[in-house]
């Protein structure tokens, strides 16, 4: 869909948004296009929180990596660009296994919530206006490809990303400039972690190759 989008903020608590989320998840599977349903189009940034919450705690849910992750890509860009998101398919039909998924859910909110308590307006320059939201709907996407990045077995290579995809998401909806900064914060700790793993990874390929030369 291409028609324009207003991001509005939400003044109930995260927490309490994404439980009633949850708590709407029934069936034995649940598809990306029956959450999406469940937010609604004014919860694009709710979706983006709902998605990363699988990623703060140490569980492997087949799937969720590259549904979620591409999700939050399409959706962040259709934030960056303030438009109604475009999802393939197969992206949006694809079935997840509940009885995995809802308690891994859970989990993340019990998190969120403490997160309430610290949420507020202020600095109003990092998440008003039409400059801001391109910026940080672009800083979620990096996240969202990070997210997809085949290091799942490796501690921290999901939940980095998904912590700053939270972080960008809950302090847009909360007008918190701060919460969105820690965001961002995440980004850079997530590309200099990886960059360690990366050079880590070429420095014992070295190693090898000269012990077998």
């Amino acid at each position: 869909m291409q028609e324009h989008q207003e991001f509005a903020d939400s003044k109930a608590s995260l927490s309490k948004t994404l439980k009633e989320v949850i708590a709407g998840i029934e069936g034995s599977s649940v598809t990306l296009r029956e959450l999406m349903n469940a937010v609604g189009e004014q919860g694009l940034l709710v979706l983006c929180a709902v998605a990363s919450l699988p990623f703060l705690i140490p569980v492997s849910i087949p799937g969720v990596s590259t549904v979620f992750g591409f999700a939050i890509i399409l959706i962040s860009l259709a934030i960056t660009f303030n438009r109604l998101p475009w999802l393939p398919r197969k992206i949006l039909d694809r079935r997840l296994d509940t009885q995995k998924l809802v308690p891994a859910l859970e989990k993340g909110v019990s998190i969120v919530s403490r997160l309430d308590a610290y949420l507020k307006p202020r600095m109003s320059s990092l998440v008003e206006g039409a400059a801001a939201n391109r910026v940080n709907g672009l800083a979620i996407a990096l996240a969202g490809v990070l997210l997809m990045f085949p290091l799942g077995l490796i501690p921290f290579s999901n939940t980095l990303p998904g912590v700053a995809v939270l972080l960008l998401a809950t302090g847009m909806i909360q007008r918190d400039g701060l919460v969105v900064l820690a965001g961002y914060a995440f980004n850079v700790i997530t590309l200099v972690y990886f960059g360690v793993l990366g050079f880590m990874a070429f420095s014992a390929g070295q190693g090898l190759a000269a012990f077998f030369s």
